[in-house]
């Protein structure tokens, strides 16, 4: 109890700070940091049967260490809540052709979720399963909101009780990557 105590204080320190910290924007090849998060979970995952998707991704601007720290709560989030299917099927991609923002998304097959409750995913301490289900603080949806906010981005989610869930966020493009 003292050691999930102090991770979720842990957390809750990270989440303040990712709310005060200051930005610095450069541009990001979403397809390298994506390959380098997939390969910090090969250990934990050695021995799953996963097939991850994950399509041509752009170069975007933004904080490198937010969005990574973005990306490396959403992928884990789907390996976690793919852990009881075989195989484990995650996508990672953009959608094609938006004006004024690029939209990525995480895409699996795992325990998915009622969307009566999709409002709840992103708030502090918010969780749809029981903790002796998935473990995790239900701070994380919420950091990744707040980062994608700080960006001028949008998240929100969709997904299906034991079908699946997709996660999306968007960054506003700039005038480079236009």
């Amino acid at each position: 109890a003292a050691k999930r105590m102090g991770e979720l204080i842990d957390d809750l320190l990270a989440f303040s700070r990712m709310g005060r910290c200051e930005m610095a924007k450069k541009p990001i090849e979403l397809n390298v940091l994506v390959q380098e998060i997939i390969q910090e979970y090969e250990p934990e995952t050695h021995g799953r049967l996963i097939h991850w998707h994950v399509t041509d991704l752009p170069t975007v601007v933004g904080d490198h260490a937010m969005l990574r720290a973005a990306l490396t709560n959403l992928i884990a989030n789907a390996l976690k809540f793919t852990r009881q299917r075989q195989p484990t099927e995650i996508e990672i991609g953009c959608l094609p052709n938006q004006n004024t923002e690029t939209i990525i998304f995480i895409r699996d097959n795992g325990a998915g979720f009622d969307m009566t409750y999709a409002d709840k995913l992103f708030g502090v301490f918010q969780r749809l399963h029981r903790a002796d289900e998935f473990e995790g603080s239900g701070i994380g949806l919420a950091s990744v909101r707040q980062i994608i906010n700080r960006h001028g981005g949008r998240t929100w989610a969709e997904g299906e009780v034991n079908k699946g869930a997709v996660f999306y966020f968007s960054l506003p493009q700039t005038i480079q990557e236009i």
